[in-house]
């Protein structure tokens, strides 16, 4: 009896290192994928598929499904993006943690900021304020979607050249980013800020403040080995340069960050370096290379433009399905009221209707009884 006793908390004992085995191993997989979503997206993408399959909790699968949308942001598939984000979505509308709906929102916010819709992104960013202000001061979350937020609202005003309210916006994103602790989990974001804050210097031809901060990006880049977001702030170093009329510093800046940016997929970053490198290679005066740059230049623009107009068409479907949802709520609640409105009125009509038929049931008793009155 005893040997059995021993055999089953044996079978007990393995079975628990097993399953703990198991969720370091997931935990193990995961941070990979987190680390990798800027230099491999595509094994990024791979292992949150496998992950997804097993995953039974809600939050972590929502939180699979905005890493999934944020490795084909990287690649800039947004079609896939898209899908994945409103997955996500769907997800949070059943879960009643409230930092998992906020993370949610501002991602769904990045998604349509990424596919140039600014209005929708304004307006998805606003509907995660009415949650950010809920959660309590000095939350790690806080900070981070605060941080989101203010860099999300940055990047649409300096697409719409609105480059010293972009700013602004910049700076108060890094303070937020920098209350984190710790840090390192924000280099990433603190990079792709700082590049987006050399743009806008370069913007207001404030060419020095641009390339300290394009070197700023490239040291939190290099902190977090993140090589898609150092070839972004290298691309940024090579405007600095050209407009130094510095094209062989600029070009070997573009080498450096084509290298980098090999295995991302990354058609903005393929677009903008090529772009860069044809205008360089024909300041020098080099008509060869000028051709075969500017070639990829344009095969990088017309499949970003295809990617991002399949996403457009799947994102006014999604609009015109959420439309149709609110009208047939609208309908439905009209009906509702219409239905309620009508009972009232017939209850209306029913007491009156009663209280004239009991005056007009006196009226003749009193009638009676005073012929009664008179005849006797």
């Amino acid at each position: 009896m005893k040997f059995v006793l021993k055999i089953l908390i044996s079978l007990l004992v393995i079975c628990h290192i097993s399953t703990y085995g198991q969720k370091i191993s997931d935990d193990s997989l995961l941070k990979n994928a987190r680390q990798e979503i800027y230099n491999n997206p595509e094994h990024t993408i791979i292992i949150a598929k496998n992950l997804l399959k097993k995953e039974k909790d809600i939050n972590q699968s929502i939180s699979l499904y905005m890493l999934l949308s944020t490795a084909n942001i990287a690649k800039r598939d947004f079609d896939e993006s898209l899908k994945y984000i409103l997955k996500a979505k769907e997800l949070a509308t059943r879960s009643n943690d409230l930092k998992t709906q906020t993370s949610v929102l501002i991602s769904v916010a990045i998604q349509y900021q990424q596919m140039e819709l600014f209005s929708k992104s304004l307006e998805t960013l606003n509907e995660a304020d009415e949650y950010l202000v809920k959660l309590p001061d000095g939350l790690f979350e806080k900070n981070i979607e605060t941080a989101r937020s203010y860099a999300i609202r940055g990047m649409i005003y300096k697409s719409q050249s609105n480059s010293e309210i972009a700013l602004e916006k910049f700076l108060k994103s890094i303070e937020s980013f920098k209350k984190v602790n710790p840090r390192s989990g924000t280099y990433a974001n603190i990079s792709v800020v700082l590049y987006n804050i050399g743009y806008c210097y370069l913007n207001l031809n404030q060419i020095d403040k641009a390339e300290q901060a394009f070197l700023q990006s490239i040291d939190y880049a290099r902190k977090n080995q993140a090589k898609s977001l150092e070839a972004f702030a290298l691309k940024g170093m090579s405007e600095v340069y050209k407009q130094k009329r510095k094209n062989q510093d600029a070009l070997n800046m573009l080498i450096k960050a084509e290298e980098l940016s090999q295995n991302t997929n990354d058609l903005v970053l393929n677009e903008g370096i090529y772009k860069e490198m044809a205008d360089n290679y024909l300041a020098i005066g080099n008509q060869n290379l000028y051709q075969v740059f500017n070639k990829k230049y344009f095969e990088m623009r017309f499949k970003r433009e295809q990617n991002e107009l399949n996403s457009i068409n799947q994102a006014i479907d999604n609009h015109n399905k959420e439309t149709l949802i609110k009208s047939e709520e609208i309908k439905n609640s009209f009906h509702y009221c219409l239905a309620a409105l009508v009972g009232f009125g017939i209850l209306v009509i029913a007491v009156l209707l009663s209280f004239i038929f009991k005056i007009r049931n006196k009226n003749k008793k009193y009638q009676k009884e005073i012929q009664q009155m008179i005849h006797s």
